[in-house]
């Protein structure tokens, strides 16, 4: 862990104190949240955590620099509105050294299941792809903690199937390793992959994801024009579901709006459309994870896509801040004026 105070990008940033009204900005309500405490402040509470990592996009034969993307993120949410977060935790990075990722992934994942099971909402950052191992196994880990064997949906959007069947594992294989530790442990879970495109993922991958009867949409599919149908099948999968584990891959985004990845997209998927989907998902009640993956500040344009990305974690932040009851209302409001 890479927290002993508070990191950087908490410790400075705009302040309004002269103004009227409530003028908090992230900064000012992000408090240190020790995981391994006897005495955790952590129920109900929204809490960040980075993976910082990039050695499954190496062994992918990706462009490395998505190590640096949790710190980024945090630079760019220190100065958003607070608004109705009046305490978020950090708990900081797990960080991968080398190319020791598996033991990293382990590490990561029991600390996740440390902060659920303290009543946190997590929203995580990464970091490569490779950190959906790791977000499952913490959520796994903590339901087989409270003896719960419910359906896991597991959600992820992004341009990519990443259901690679070679070993060792990478950013292109987790969801795959989900499959087999499933299929093994008798879980019932199912995968759907929003965003896909088709010229970035071969046929093998394809035929990968009907043997596991994956829900595939494809990125024509998730334009705006395709909005209602594609709530109804979000809806159908949500319903079906137990428990939902979501996961952002930044590379599903146009390439204008989402320069900084590994892979940037040709069409990619509108950023109104994937914050329709957090909003669906957050009506749900049923999420109990999210994370962010593949951002690469080494690769952005005047910061665009760290700005994208802590657009969407401060959306997550927001609906869990909310509560169960009604944790998508506020997101469908922003949802609804970015539309008019």
């Amino acid at each position: 862990m890479a927290m002993n105070g508070l990191l950087a990008p908490w410790s400075h940033g705009r302040r309004d104190d002269a103004e009227r009204g409530d003028t908090r900005r992230l900064h000012q309500v992000v408090r240190r949240a020790d995981l391994a405490s006897e005495a955790p402040e952590t129920a109900g509470l929204p809490l960040l955590m980075g993976f910082a990592s990039d050695a499954g996009v190496r062994r992918n034969w990706g462009r490395p620099g998505a190590a640096s993307g949790p710190l980024e993120i945090r630079r760019m949410l220190a100065n958003f509105a607070a608004h109705d977060l009046d305490a978020v935790l950090d708990a900081g990075d797990i960080a991968c050294e080398g190319d020791a990722l598996e033991l990293a992934q382990d590490a990561y994942a029991d600390a996740v299941a440390r902060a659920l099971s303290q009543g946190a909402r997590p929203v995580l950052l990464g970091g490569g792809h490779e950190i959906a191992w790791g977000s499952f196994m913490g959520l796994r880990r903590y339901l087989d903690g409270i003896g719960d064997d419910g359906k896991v949906l597991v959600l992820n959007v992004d341009a990519h199937l990443d259901l690679r069947t070679s070993r060792p594992p990478s950013s292109g294989t987790p969801f795959d390793q989900i499959a087999c530790y499933c299929e093994d442990h008798g879980h019932a879970w199912r995968y759907a992959c929003l965003g896909v495109a088709k010229p970035g993922n071969t046929a093998a991958l394809f035929a990968r994801a009907a043997e596991i009867d994956a829900a595939v949409v494809h990125d024509e599919q998730m334009q705006e024009r395709h909005l209602d149908a594609l709530r109804g099948q979000v809806a159908g999968l949500l319903d079906a579901a137990d428990h939902v584990y979501l996961t952002i891959d930044i590379d599903a985004l146009p390439a204008a709006v989402a320069p900084g990845v590994s892979a940037p997209a040709a069409l990619g998927v509108p950023l109104t459309v994937v914050e329709s989907i957090i909003a669906w998902v957050c009506d749900s009640g049923k999420l109990r994870l999210a994370d962010l993956a593949e951002l690469n500040p080494s690769l952005d344009a005047d910061g665009r896509t760290a700005r994208v990305a802590a657009r969407l974690a401060w959306l997550l932040l927001q609906s869990f801040a909310a509560g169960a009851a009604d944790a998508g209302t506020l997101v469908s409001d922003v949802i609804s004026k970015v539309k008019r």
